[in-house]
């Protein structure tokens, strides 16, 4: 995939909301890596991670930041003002708390991007970016609904006379990201005792943070506007990976003692995820190392820009039909983040014992 170009956010505002998470960090990273940007505007709820934030870059004086919710306009205008780009990224992610609080799900999922579309049309932004998720391919949960309503807001938006274009990327599991299942697996073996699984057939797809943050700068640089951007990428078999982790981080700790509990897949979830679905495909093109998807309204500089492409050969992209990674495959890329030291100490976010049960009961879910 292309690198951004240097240079290409030179003396350039920028807006991120939701930018205190690992994709917020790591695109802050490359922003200040490869540009000179006049400013990069961090726009999220929580104060803590704001503060843990500015620990992080210290001394960067190109950061400012603002405590502010999508859900509130008035504030969003008064600090999207003068945005050059957009990158949208703030949401309610976890599936089970969407679940149970379905309509703060759609103030922040849809409400929220409405809001983002409005404030920074008339903020005469040029570009908005907004990260979505494999989950909003036939969703199956509200979390998924939310986000693929949001993705056709952002698409339809680009319908709209004025010079702000708007673009989606989608992507699956990031490695390592917070909530997601490699540092919870790995804090279960290090600390003995159970490992829960939902389904060891259950099929994931994975990405690094770089191949990330590469996707949305490739969305930036190569959209007109109403497209979807999706990345090639493998995936791999919860069991294995489950597996892997606990062969791999026993072998220098003998009393270490791993059981495996079944615990069902949540509800919500889908044993396999689908990152173009077959509806989709026949409007996907193939680029490179991503997949973009045109949308199925009227848009004359897409056609013009897109014609005469073929459109890709598959009837569905989904994480049992795309590369399934094997053991040598998932024990490099897990080398290359450090999720195989044996040092316990070593990438531990400070879970707690309670924090490591059961996640049904973490959740308040009940079986019959």
């Amino acid at each position: 995939m292309a690198k951004i170009k240097k240079g290409y956010f030179d003396d350039k505002v920028i807006f991120i909301s939701g930018g205190t998470g690992s994709w917020g960090n790591e695109l802050v990273t490359q922003l200040l890596k490869f540009n000179d940007p006049k400013e990069i505007r961090i726009y999220s709820r929580g104060e803590l991670k704001q503060v843990e934030m500015k620990r992080r870059f210290y001394g960067e004086d190109k950061l400012t930041f603002f405590i502010g919710d999508v859900r509130d306009k008035e504030r969003l205008m008064t600090v999207m003002r003068g945005t050059d780009y957009a990158f949208h990224l703030a949401a309610l992610k976890h599936v089970p708390v969407c679940e149970e609080n379905s309509w703060e799900a759609v103030q922040t999922n849809i409400v929220g991007t409405q809001n983002i579309i409005s404030t920074a049309i008339e903020a005469g932004v040029k570009k908005v970016i907004d990260i979505s998720t494999d989950k909003a391919v036939d969703p199956y949960n509200l979390y998924g609904t939310t986000k693929a309503v949001g993705e056709k807001l952002i698409i339809s938006a680009n319908l709209l006379k004025t010079k702000t274009r708007f673009v989606c990327i989608r992507g699956g599991n990031v490695l390592g990201t917070n909530g997601s299942v490699v540092p919870l697996f790995r804090e279960q073996i290090l600390r003995g005792g159970t490992l829960t699984i939902t389904d060891e057939k259950m099929t994931r797809y994975m990405m690094n943070l770089n191949e990330a943050i590469s996707l949305i700068f490739e969305a930036t640089v190569s959209s007109v506007g109403g497209e979807i951007f999706v990345m090639k990428m493998p995936a791999l078999k919860v069991g294995d990976l489950a597996d892997l982790m606990i062969k791999e981080l026993s072998l220098t700790r003998k009393n270490l003692h791993v059981k495996k509990e079944i615990i069902g897949i949540r509800p919500g979830e889908k044993l396999h995820e689908v990152l173009v679905s077959r509806y989709e495909s026949t409007n996907a093109l193939e680029q490179g190392d991503y997949y973009v998807i045109l949308p199925n309204i009227h848009l004359p500089e897409v056609q013009k820009k897109y014609k005469g492409m073929k459109s890709v050969d598959f009837k569905e992209f989904n994480s049992n039909n795309t590369h399934l990674l094997t053991y040598d495959e998932i024990k490099t890329m897990l080398e290359k983040e450090s999720w195989l030291d044996k040092d316990i100490n070593a990438n531990f976010s400070n879970i707690q014992d309670k924090d490591l049960q059961n996640p049904f009961e973490q959740e308040g879910w009940k079986r019959d």
